[in-house]
């Protein structure tokens, strides 16, 4: 399974700059090559393949005065920059078709250098390293400082280097990851649970936990709203005005960041303890055009319930969605009666046919739990699991940089 780990960079001044013209070359060529498609298929002939626009783009166009300075960062970069454009219009062709699965994607557009979020990659030929001391040493860039959080847990096989609309670098090595060492890492569990995603409570579970949810986009409103009158009293233009939006992307990037530890932390959590874990398929981008859009949003559920999936797919756990039109607050858990729809305000109601009283949520969560079929003990729990793609990396708490030696 691939895992992207990402750390945080700190390049010195000198590095900016030579990483500003990596990320301006890259740009230029997956422009170029955007170009050269689109003026193909305007005059009605095949695409070029990805050797002609190598040698044109490229090789060809470093030898003129107009793209000289493309000489002056790493060919991988530029090569990369290629595979891009080919990835983006073979997603473009295959939504096109339905082979590719999921919301329809338009064609590639070109990159603006106004854009602050950029990024080039560096493959295994490209020859970066890491050196004993812990940096990443990049081709015509230099080594850079890396801030490590957590230890690699195998050879990296490439690196992009990413740069945020909070003006923050990072690098993001791809780990393929040993099946065998991580089912050793998780301890036996023999237990399943149902969890219920909610605004009140972020989580509650079948076995009656509730779990507060942090609410960090309303709790840094106040700071945001202030931060976001501050950049409209700005002149368009002018480096004030830029000060102020780096100040508006540094705490949105705050609050990101919170709630994806909080996800990392509760997610490992809930993988650790139970073998099987059922959740309900919300309809999000539905709930995410209500009056409830901002909380929905907030809490992040599509985020969460992602890696749940990667998660027990790599510890070896089962996890299970269940349909989104089971009646999970309708049922009663105990005898299975359908006491009917309750609006939201009902946080807690008798069934008519057993006279048992329900939380709501927590009645929920186990049908949640029940409908998956993971009712009996974990050991007897059907394993479905879902086709996943590569996801980000894990949390990690502070530790010592990695064996650079061995990497």
């Amino acid at each position: 399974m691939q895992l992207r780990y990402s750390f945080r960079l700190y390049p010195q001044p000198g590095q900016r700059i030579a990483l500003a013209k990596a990320f301006g070359c890259a740009r230029v060529v997956f422009n170029d090559a955007v170009r050269a498609r689109e003026d193909a298929r305007a005059a009605g002939k095949p695409f070029p393949k990805a050797a002609e626009l190598s040698r044109t783009l490229i090789t060809q166009a470093k030898r003129t005065a107009e793209r000289a300075w493309l000489g002056g960062v790493s060919a991988v970069v530029l090569q990369q920059s290629l595979r891009d454009v080919e990835a983006a219009y073979h997603n473009f062709f295959a939504s096109l078709t339905g082979e590719r699965k999921g919301p329809k994607l338009g064609a590639p557009r070109f990159k603006s250098r106004k854009d602050p979020r950029q990024s080039i990659r560096f493959t295994a030929n490209a020859r970066w390293s890491l050196t004993p001391a812990g940096r990443l040493n990049l081709p015509k860039i230099g080594e850079v400082r890396v801030k490590w959080s957590r230890t690699l847990p195998a050879v990296p096989s490439s690196v992009t280097v990413i740069k945020d609309v909070a003006d923050r670098y990072f690098a993001s090595f791809v780990i393929d990851t040993d099946p065998a060492a991580d089912l050793e890492r998780m301890p036996h569990a023999d237990q399943s649970i149902g969890v219920d995603l909610g605004l009140t409570h972020f989580a509650v579970l079948s076995d009656g936990t509730k779990i507060d949810s942090p609410r960090f986009l309303r709790r840094a409103e106040k700071k945001l709203k202030k931060a976001q009158r501050k950049l409209s009293r700005k002149q368009k233009g002018s480096k004030n005005r830029e000060k102020a939006r780096l100040k508006v992307a540094r705490a949105h990037a705050h609050v990101a960041d919170a709630r994806r530890e909080f996800h990392h932390q509760l997610s490992t959590r809930l993988i650790r303890e139970n073998q099987a874990i059922a959740v309900e398929d919300l309809a999000v981008k539905g709930l995410a055009r209500t009056r409830l859009a901002k909380s929905v949003h907030d809490a992040g559920w599509s985020q969460f319930v992602g890696m749940l999936e990667y998660k027990a797919k790599r510890y070896g756990r089962t996890f299970v969605k269940t349909g989104r039109f089971e009646p999970t607050s309708q049922v009663c858990s105990t005898c299975g009666h359908h006491d009917g729809p309750k609006p939201l305000a009902v946080r807690e109601w008798t069934c008519t046919a057993c006279g048992s009283v329900h939380d709501r949520d927590h009645n929920a969560a186990k049908n949640v739990k029940q409908a998956a079929g993971l009712a009996v003990t974990a050991c007897g729990a059907p394993v479905r699991p879902d086709p996943l793609l590569a996801q980000r990396e894990e949390t990690g708490s502070h530790g010592s940089p990695p064996d650079a030696r061995a990497a």
